[in-house]
């Protein structure tokens, strides 16, 4: 308890999180302080770019370890199958139409890159040693969620949309070249080329001013979080609000058992169980646009940005770090 309660005052009292309670709050409060839509997106692309670079840069210097290999078939499975769950729980404790379900079942099979940036950030503060190839990781988990929830689409879906738009290539190239896969990716395998040379050429760049961008981005994020929450919680129900809460838990669960199962470290188990309770807000929008333009945005973004996206930075990463550590003992 002690430890815990020492990672939930240092998360809350770091300048990132603070940065985004003041947006979140300022928005809510009704100010308009969000940037730029052009602006938002160069700075989660910086970000992106910043962790995929550094996470080539480790494999460059020291191949990919059996422990990270052990987390990417976990995280990989987890994305792929979560959706399932999600949508079959859905459809038992609200009367959403699949199109909605499904819609919402992607996000919480993805994850979120920001809040995995979080728990990197929070780790580095601690002290507390992870494989920075974990951001391979990340990038896998993107997809399997929305190519699941895609079939759930095709199986379930309203019949107001054609089997023929659900299987167009549009649909999977959106997934497999979205703007989060490729900007890891591609930086990763950049870093990995370049390796230690490369990255103390970009030093300057993407390491030293990283963590002043992440709190311009989480101030951002907070206000656009605050925004939605003030305008479609009327779109919530409590059994939406409290899936919100309780499949992040489910899935942190799921990860923590395969974490003990194989032994993983502290830092990596702590980072596999934030992606498994992330919820994606960049990739599985994107897909759900195109794959169910019926789904309604003012449901499945409010519940991934408005409610557990908050939940997990200001909650669940401390929570996860501390239940990793007794990993480590």
């Amino acid at each position: 308890m002690n430890l815990y309660l020492s990672i939930v005052e240092q998360n809350l009292l770091s300048a990132p999180v603070l940065f985004f309670c003041l947006g979140f709050s300022a928005s809510v409060l009704g100010a308009s302080i969000a940037l730029p839509s052009g602006v938002s997106k160069m700075i989660a692309i910086y970000l992106m770019l910043a962790i995929g670079f550094k996470g080539g840069a480790a494999v460059g210097m020291d191949a990919l370890s059996t422990e990270v290999l052990l987390c990417l078939l976990v995280g990989v499975a987890l994305s792929g199958v979560m959706p399932f769950a999600a949508f079959r729980f859905l459809g038992l404790v609200s009367p959403l139409p699949a199109m909605d379900r499904a819609a919402i079942a992607a996000h919480y099979g993805s994850i979120s890159i920001v809040t995995f940036t979080a728990a990197t950030d929070a780790l580095v503060r601690l002290g507390l040693e992870f494989s920075a190839t974990m951001a391979a990781v990340a990038a896998a988990m993107e997809a399997p969620a929305i190519i699941s929830a895609v079939y759930l689409l095709q199986k379930f879906g309203s019949r107001t949309v054609s089997n023929a738009r659900l299987r167009n290539q549009s649909v999977m190239r959106e997934v497999f070249f979205n703007v989060t896969i490729v900007v890891l990716l591609g930086a990763f395998a950049i870093g990995a080329v370049t390796g230690k040379d490369g990255l103390s050429d970009v030093s300057g760049f993407l390491v030293d001013p990283f963590r002043g961008v992440l709190c311009l981005f989480l101030l951002d994020l907070g206000a656009v979080a605050g925004q939605g929450l003030r305008t479609g919680w009327r779109s919530l129900r409590w059994p939406l609000v409290l899936f919100a809460a309780w499949m992040p838990a489910l899935s942190a669960t799921l990860a923590f058992l395969s974490a003990f199962a194989f032994g993983l470290s502290h830092g990596n188990a702590a980072l596999l169980m934030t992606l498994a309770a992330s919820a994606s807000y960049i990739a599985a929008p994107a897909a759900m646009r195109m794959a169910a333009p019926e789904a309604r945005p003012e449901i499945y973004l409010t519940m991934a940005l408005g409610v557990t996206f908050p939940l997990n930075l200001l909650v669940g990463v401390p929570l996860y770090i501390s239940l990793a550590s007794f990993l480590a003992l």
